[in-house]
């Protein structure tokens, strides 16, 4: 069997990336394979992470604080500017059909950066000053009134001593994306389109060919069948699974790459008079010591077009890349050419290893004291413990050891013909600059032809949205309108209990 494009996975890349190529080259064949019976069941379902449109209005992480007291902006306005892309692929993809109901998975929702304690209120302050004169972050507001963020969080505002000062960077603009339903749009497109989705199809192997091809073995894992597929690009979109494919194909590029998993789990609320009184994703910081990944939030979730409220997340372990995956996932992607960098790492991360035993010693009582930190008078009860989805952080070489990265990194071959993805936050938001960062890496001959169609999806591809005030405001205005996202559309704040 031959075919121009393989996608392994069915999660928000590889339906991203499908969906661009569809429309760039309609002709081409494209064959999606995902081991499981369901698109989006890892990483990509709505429960298995936190839907956040990651846009750096409210992740305290994307904003350091300088030994000044300044804070550096530079990651945020990057994150944001990445989030601006994927919002006007999703309202171009509205408007010609590839998409339909944005309500099915993109809804309104406040940001919130939230802090309390005299020098985390400075850092906020700062913050605020940083970023709400920039285009992006229009609108920001400042709150430390204790009746404002009581009458705007009541939720949090009940039961709290205000003795202890707090403060808010408050932006109208976020919001709540299921990347699960979103997934399943897209890949219906690419099905609809000429495309084939194989469920319950595990990819064994992928072997580089004389002429530049490369066959995947596949393996049906109902009928036990297997066959080779020869495709002329391969694109791993595999999550937690991709780094060990890319071990399989052979190319150097993954030479020094490895991982280390991390999965998490959410406190779920069941009442709905509890979730009827928060309306927003509250971002705090993480405690001193602690990895990015574990900056507490408290969320409102749409999905199915229902609001849910989460709070977490809570680190666990598991050596399983996947959720649905296997014990011997982390020791078998240890390999001679990434020992040293997973050595390096067991050494400079002890931090990291501190959290962790920290966080699987929590009883469920600890963990609802945590969130008392947020809303202090809930009761354990009104929550439910879930396992979020499997993340695998990515190790790079350094030196003659390796550093632990908290973000997404592409990896492709030389020649173009092979691309994965490893990592995690801000991973899904940013799915559509990935993507196209995909195209421009390996198809350097083709990019310029297809820039002008490029350019319908994105038009402000290849510019910067922070340097160009009324472009930014255009482009934002469309994408909001399109998406249901302006304020006739807006999910309604609560005005008190």
């Amino acid at each position: 069997m031959k075919t121009d494009v393989v996608l392994v996975g069915a999660g928000i890349m590889s339906a991203t990336l499908g969906a661009l190529l569809r429309q760039l080259e309609p002709e081409w064949s494209i064959d999606v394979y995902e081991r499981l019976d369901a698109a989006a069941a890892e990483s990509s379902d709505a429960w298995n992470n936190a839907g956040t449109g990651h846009s750096a209005l409210c992740e305290l992480n994307y904003t350091p604080q300088n030994k000044d007291g300044s804070v550096d902006i530079t990651k945020a306005l990057n994150v944001n500017e990445q989030f601006q892309v994927s919002r006007q692929f999703w309202a171009h993809s509205i408007e010609t059909g590839v998409l339909s109901d944005p309500k099915n998975f993109v809804n309104p929702i406040p940001h919130v950066s939230f802090v309390h304690g005299e020098s985390n209120v400075k850092y906020l302050r700062a913050r605020y000053d940083a970023l709400a004169s920039n285009p992006l972050f229009e609108g920001m507001e400042y709150i430390d009134s204790p009746d404002e963020f009581t009458r705007r969080l009541p939720l949090m505002g009940q039961g709290r001593d205000f003795s202890d000062p707090v403060a808010l960077n408050w932006s109208d603009d976020g919001t709540d994306v299921d990347f699960g339903a979103l997934t399943r749009q897209l890949l219906n497109y690419v099905a609809a389109s000429g495309g084939t989705v194989h469920f319950g199809t595990d990819v064994k192997n992928i072997t580089k060919q004389s002429d530049g091809t490369w066959d995947v073995k596949v393996a049906n894992l109902r009928t036990g069948a297997k066959k080779t597929v020869n495709a002329k690009f391969v694109f791993v979109g595999a999550g937690g699974g991709a780094l060990h494919l890319l071990q399989k194909s052979g190319i150097a590029e993954i030479k020094g790459f490895g991982g280390f998993p991390v999965s998490g789990e959410w406190l779920r609320c069941t009442d709905p008079d509890l979730i009827a009184q928060h309306s927003a994703k509250v971002y705090g910081k993480a405690s001193v010591g602690a990895p990015p990944m574990s900056v507490p939030h408290l969320d409102t979730r749409v999905i199915g077009g229902k609001p849910g409220l989460l709070f977490g997340p809570y680190a666990g372990w598991s050596p399983k890349f996947l959720k649905q995956g296997k014990l011997t996932d982390l020791p078998s992607s240890v390999k001679p050419g990434n020992l040293m960098s997973m050595l390096g790492v067991g050494v400079t991360e002890l931090g990291l290893v501190k959290y962790l035993v920290s966080e699987l010693a929590q009883s469920q009582a600890d963990r609802v004291e945590t969130l008392r930190e947020f809303a202090p008078g809930v009761v354990g009860k009104d929550w439910e413990l879930v396992t979020a989805g499997q993340r695998v952080q990515v190790i790079r070489k350094k030196g003659r050891g390796g550093v632990l990265e908290f973000g997404t990194a592409v990896i492709n071959a030389a020649d173009g013909s092979i691309a994965g993805l490893l990592g995690a936050s801000p991973g899904a938001s940013t799915a559509v600059p990935a993507m196209l960062d995909v195209l421009k890496r390996c198809f350097g001959d083709r990019y310029t032809e297809w820039q002008p169609k490029l350019t319908q999806m994105v038009p402000s591809l290849g510019k910067k949205l922070a340097e160009e005030p009324a472009l930014f405001r255009e482009i934002f205005d469309w994408t909001s309108k399109t998406l249901q996202l302006d304020d006739s559309a807006r999910v309604a704040q609560p005005s008190g209990v």
